[in-house]
């Protein structure tokens, strides 16, 4: 359902029911003021007959009594009628068309609701002392409610022309009030998909539509950076992944036509290296993806069993570069609260970063330990150490600083980065007389 359909449904069911309440208002107070005013009718016509009775301005008998006439309305016929009734001889007096039965018993005064003759009728009665009787006066309920009804009718008639005026009405005026919107979104429809710019005349928007055009500036802004970065992204990774598969196809035609043993099996030496070069780079380009695109989720978890589990995957590469790894940790170390796979993939990209970057037979060490409420991973090597000018570019892709493993491909540090900023941990490192220290701070659970 379109926004200006719903408004329109919204004000327009609005205005019918205030209409409507008015209506029931209206009836309701209508039909209080008719019985106050009939009522008062009927008192009045009550002590004038009774007046009339005792100046004997009537003729009462029995054998045919006297008819009384009653004020008279062409539009509304027998509107009032009136009986008298004498406590010793019955029927004395009554008005065309009043009932000849009595209406009221004897003893019966003020106002009553009674039916006679399938006729709903309002009466009114008194004593007349001089009489020894009494006279009950009345009128039908169905002449009120004839009233009342011919009141609303009045009221209802000038809805039938007034209402739909009023309601095209509103929906010109929401029409009106929307055209900034379609304009706007017109413009939306109008731009390429490639112009990521900011939106023009923003400012000059209607203050109902600034916010939208801002936040939708705020989205073609980081559209505009996502994209940079991808194409910066995929230039990189395309330049990265020229060199190993430009190795691979001259050691492969070296082996092929080698003319001795030794130099076919330096050059199938030399293709193994560019494939283990070739498979790190595709799974950090995964990783990378992987840490780009997941949702975080919180969850428990357990320090020690994560990085067991890290290092047993990095064990293969150590044994081939000559390092081993330990863990130093207490056993019953506090969980911490973060995504698991993030957290893997960052302490899994630190550690193999300083397997690369140990020399031949040295050791690296793993330990946790508890600093301020918060958990301490520290990653000790005994590599040459990361320069403070790489250490201030850790976020970014494809960074190498000198004299670095060439099989590197710049990324483990920034997938390290991006993943433990999204799980509020912070990286640091630091060069120390005994090595090398990599250090992440995490929340403890």
């Amino acid at each position: 359902m379109s926004l200006r359909l719903r408004l329109f449904l919204i004000l327009t069911g609005a205005t019918l029911a205030v209409w409507l309440s008015a209506v029931f208002w209206i009836e309701h107070s209508t039909r209080a003021e008719v019985t106050r005013v009939l009522d008062a009718r009927l008192v009045e016509a009550a002590r004038m007959v009774s007046s009339l009775v005792s100046k004997n301005q009537i003729s009462l008998n029995r054998d045919g009594p006297a008819q009384i006439t009653l004020s008279h309305d062409d539009s509304y016929e027998h509107q009032q009628f009136c009986q008298i009734w004498s406590f010793t001889q019955g029927l004395v007096g009554r008005s065309n068309g009043a009932p000849s039965a009595q209406l009221v018993p004897a003893d019966a005064t003020g106002f009553r609701d009674v039916t006679r003759d399938g006729k709903d009728l309002r009466v009114y009665t008194i004593i007349d002392p001089d009489l020894g009787g009494q006279v009950t006066v009345g009128d039908s309920l169905a002449m009120r409610n004839r009233l009342v009804r011919d009141v609303i009718e009045g009221f209802l008639w000038p809805a039938l022309v007034i209402l739909p005026v009023m309601w095209g009405l509103i929906w010109f005026a929401i029409s009106r009030g929307l055209a900034p919107l379609d304009r706007f979104a017109r413009d939306l429809d109008a731009r390429p998909s490639e112009d990521l710019r900011a939106l023009p005349g923003t400012a000059r928007q209607p203050r109902e539509i600034r916010p939208l055009a801002g936040a939708l500036d705020d989205l073609l802004a980081r559209l505009a950076d996502a994209r940079g970065r991808e194409r910066e992204f995929i230039a990189y990774a395309a330049h990265e992944m020229k060199t190993p598969l430009a190795g691979l196809k001259t050691q492969a035609h070296i082996a092929r036509h080698a003319p001795d043993t030794d130099t076919r099996e330096h050059a199938l030496a030399a293709i193994s290296t560019s494939v283990d070069r070739t498979d790190r780079m595709v799974r950090q380009l995964l990783d990378l993806a992987q840490v780009d695109s997941r949702e975080a989720r919180a969850a428990s978890v357990e320090l020690n069993g994560l990085l067991r589990q890290v290092l047993g995957d990095l064990a293969g590469l150590a044994t081939r570069r000559g390092v081993t790894l330990e863990l130093d940790s207490a056993p019953n170390a506090p969980t911490v609260e973060g995504d698991p796979l993030l957290l893997s993939l960052a302490l899994r990209n630190l550690i193999e970063n300083a397997v690369q970057a140990s020399p031949d037979g040295a050791a690296i060490k793993v330990s946790v330990s508890t600093s301020d409420a918060a958990l301490v991973v520290d990653i000790h090597d005994h590599g040459p150490g990361l320069p403070p000018e790489i250490a201030q570019q850790a976020g970014q892709k494809f960074v190498k600083g000198k004299g670095a493993d060439a099989n590197g491909s710049g990324l483990g540090l920034s997938i390290a980065h991006d993943a433990l900023t999204r799980l509020g941990c912070t990286l640091s490192f630091e060069m120390r007389a005994d090595g090398h220290h990599t250090r992440v701070d995490l929340p403890a659970a």
